[in-house]
């Protein structure tokens, strides 16, 4: 039996009309759909369904946005399929999707915590004064190097490990701006990412803080599936862990070339990316090529599912 994992993408993967076919075509889609507008007493499947843009791409709003349509793909291939997973995981917000497919959160708690999670992330520092850059071609250690370089007082540090040569840094919006010019003079290429905020540096310790108060409220359940978490890239079985870990989150890298690299470790061979876009998908090729990847995100992609577990 090959081992199969299930994985969540995170912030920058949402599209005007994600999920719609879902909806249309399955009431199980439909009811989380209706689920998340209840929950949040705010029309989210409108602004899946139609849009704008602009308004689908305020952090608050992304965050459980791509949650609702991440868990609507998930129950409609567990309606359709008999296909399960050994392991979870999600980049960054969709850790609380994994969390979700692992049973240890509530649909309707998840939604509404990752949306103040948005909100916290966005208060957390002044527009303008935090950023993020994509660093392309160098290892964790010159990245590192990097930021204590050119920190000079400012917050600056790595955000996400993503693939072999794609590490994301956030700080201070200087501090990432000196260091994009401080590569851009050792001949490597580095980009300024369309974010608003600094997500996932100490700069996010405030939002931490917040959240930490919102978890109290909500109760976790025992895990049926165990889910490899960002903060430690290990497996994790134990719900009284979970808050403690969602709370470092916010403010620490994520460690997702490690935790795919966990998963192989673990006897996975094949990982289906179960939401919107294919983000994930394309780090795997590039963190282990050998691994068979396909994704969910339509009624295309769902119908292709039978031929790839037979692969």
């Amino acid at each position: 039996m090959k081992g199969t994992a299930f994985i969540f993408p995170g912030q920058g993967s949402q599209g005007v009309g994600m999920g719609k076919v879902f909806a249309d075509n399955f009431s199980v889609a439909k009811e989380v759909f209706q689920e998340a507008d209840d929950s949040l007493h705010f029309p989210l499947s409108t602004l899946c369904f139609q849009g704008p843009e602009d308004a689908l791409k305020l952090t608050e709003n992304t965050q459980p946005a791509i949650l609702t349509v991440s868990v609507v793909a998930l129950r409609v291939l567990q309606g359709e399929t008999e296909i399960g997973a050994q392991l979870v995981a999600g980049h960054s917000l969709g850790e609380y999707s994994a969390l979700v497919a692992a049973g240890a959160l509530a649909f309707a708690d998840a939604v509404k915590i990752v949306r103040l999670r948005g909100k916290f992330m966005q208060e957390a520092v002044p527009v303008g004064e935090g950023a993020m850059a994509a660093v392309l071609g160098l290892d964790r250690e010159e990245v590192e190097k990097v930021c204590r370089e050119v920190s000079s007082g400012d917050v600056l540090s790595p955000a996400n490990f993503n693939c072999p040569g794609q590490i994301a840094i956030a700080g201070h919006s200087k501090a990432v701006q000196r260091a994009i010019e401080k590569l851009k003079e050792m001949g490597k290429k580095a980009v300024l990412l369309p974010v608003s905020a600094p997500f996932h540096s100490p700069l996010m310790k405030p939002a931490g803080a917040r959240l930490e108060k919102e978890l109290e409220r909500i109760s976790i359940n025992d895990m049926k599936i165990p889910v490899i978490t960002n903060v430690e890239a290990q497996i994790n079985t134990a719900k009284e862990r979970v808050k403690s870990l969602l709370v470092t989150q916010v403010s620490s890298p994520v460690r997702w070339e490690e935790s795919m690299r966990t998963m192989v470790d673990n006897g996975i061979e094949r990982m289906i990316e179960i939401g919107p876009g294919k983000v994930l998908s394309g780090l795997m090729k590039r963190i282990d090529p050998k691994i068979r990847m396909s994704n969910v995100e339509d009624i295309d992609t769902l119908k292709k599912m039978d031929s790839f577990m037979k692969g």
